[in-house]
């Protein structure tokens, strides 16, 4: 069949869509045997305690579907969990779909409050899902600039992102790829222009636990004003390490839920039920875990940050999540995607180019994502990897040209 012949079948709401980068670079990290710092998960194994309770309930034969939204002991859990960390009074009933995943939570929640042309603002860098999110409902993107190295945004360029096509914001915070955790005042703006211009606030928190440095990530659900107006997506993936089990949530008012769980029974009728059946020990895990869970993810990131340092490859110290932001400028380099290949064929480590985060044509070429979710071993042999490029072993003049 001709290119022609093949346009004809293609929707027009795809024709935007590039292969995932993130995904991509593992596969070649696989294919060169480098060591993978490009996709965000571990390398080390989930807590045991949720590993037995999930092979428990496939023995109990939790093994049929449950119901559409969420079994009711999960729903009751997450409800106890916000009520336990956030003060969140929830309905487990009317604002609680469990979900497949984050992933499909943000995708479920736009199909079911979007209409074609209206306007979804996102930042900019942004988790590379978002983008083509708001390309399949028909939505158009506007971005809002977060500027290095601080990663903050000017108050008057998002205000101008607003107007009367505005149906949604996504804020992802901590964010991925920066790290960056929004503080209150920040929070305060956008939640002030939500209620301005009649619009949503779509928040991404599934890096709410792994936080550093005294920063506290506040749900914008909480803020005066936003209870009515805000969906909060959220998934056991990071939290628990557990990437591949696809169960999330999503906490909505309740004319806004009645929406998304339609869209999610369609979608995906329910996350896996054994799973759901875990996720009940996970939520009830007790305060020690989610410390000890950003004190070893503190360690991890300010070891990594060493070895890039010694690499010669600077990067702004995270408030959360866990990744970081590597500037390759001090190599007289501005193509990430060239230095990416370099380091993945000829140093042996994988990260992702950093203008696969941005839209706006030739920004982010000048960093690169590295996380840091991994072993302390895989971090320690990243690190001898990557100090050849500053030793001279390997030269930036050895890269391929094409």
């Amino acid at each position: 069949m001709s290119d022609e012949g093949n346009s004809r079948f293609r929707a027009a709401r795809v024709a935007r869509f590039t292969e995932s980068v993130i995904r991509e670079m593992t596969r070649l990290a696989i294919r060169h045997q480098a060591v993978n710092l490009a996709q965000g998960f571990p390398d080390f194994p989930a807590p045991d305690v949720l590993k037995e309770a999930a092979a428990r309930a496939v023995a109990e034969d939790y093994n049929q579907y449950a119901i559409t939204w969420g079994s009711k002991p999960l729903r009751d859990a997450i409800a106890a969990k916000y009520l336990r960390y956030h003060g969140l009074e929830l309905d487990p009933e009317r604002e609680i779909t469990v979900v497949c995943g984050s992933t499909e939570g943000m995708v479920a929640s736009l199909l079911a409050t979007t209409n074609p042309d209206d306007e979804i603002v996102m930042f900019e860098p942004f988790y590379e899902n978002y983008g083509p999110d708001a390309d399949l409902c028909s939505a158009r993107r506007r971005y809002v600039s977060l500027h290095a190295p601080e990663w903050s945004f000017d108050p008057a360029e998002l205000r101008a992102a607003f107007g009367p096509r505005t149906k949604a914001i996504i804020l992802n915070s901590p964010h991925n790829p920066t790290g960056k955790v929004f503080q209150r005042q920040e929070l305060d703006q956008i939640a002030a222009l939500c209620q301005e211009f009649d619009t949503l606030c779509i928040t991404d928190e599934i890096y709410e636990h792994i936080v550093y440095d005294g920063a506290v990530h506040v749900p914008m659900l909480t803020l005066p004003g936003m209870r009515q107006r805000t969906i909060l997506i959220s998934s056991m993936s990071k939290t628990y390490s557990v990437t591949g089990w696809r169960v999330g949530w999503v906490l909505a008012p309740p004319h806004l839920t009645a929406s998304i769980r339609k869209v999610h029974d369609f979608l995906t009728v329910g996350a896996a039920a054994p799973l759901q059946q875990a996720g009940v020990l996970a939520l009830s895990m007790p305060d020690e875990y989610y410390s000890s869970l950003a004190g070893h993810y503190l360690q991890r990131r300010d070891l990594l940050m060493d070895h890039l340092a010694a690499a010669g490859l600077p990067c702004t110290r995270p408030g959360g999540a866990y990744y970081l932001m590597a500037d390759i400028t001090p190599f007289g380099l501005s193509d990430d995607l060239l230095f990416i290949r370099h380091l993945i064929e000829n140093i042996g480590v994988a990260a992702v180019p950093g203008s696969s985060f941005f839209a706006t044509p030739g920004c982010g070429a000048q960093f690169v994502r590295f996380c840091f979710c991994k072993k302390y071993e895989t971090l320690e042999q990243a690190g001898r990897l990557l100090r050849r490029m500053r030793s001279g072993e390997l030269h930036v003049a050895e890269l391929p040209s094409s």
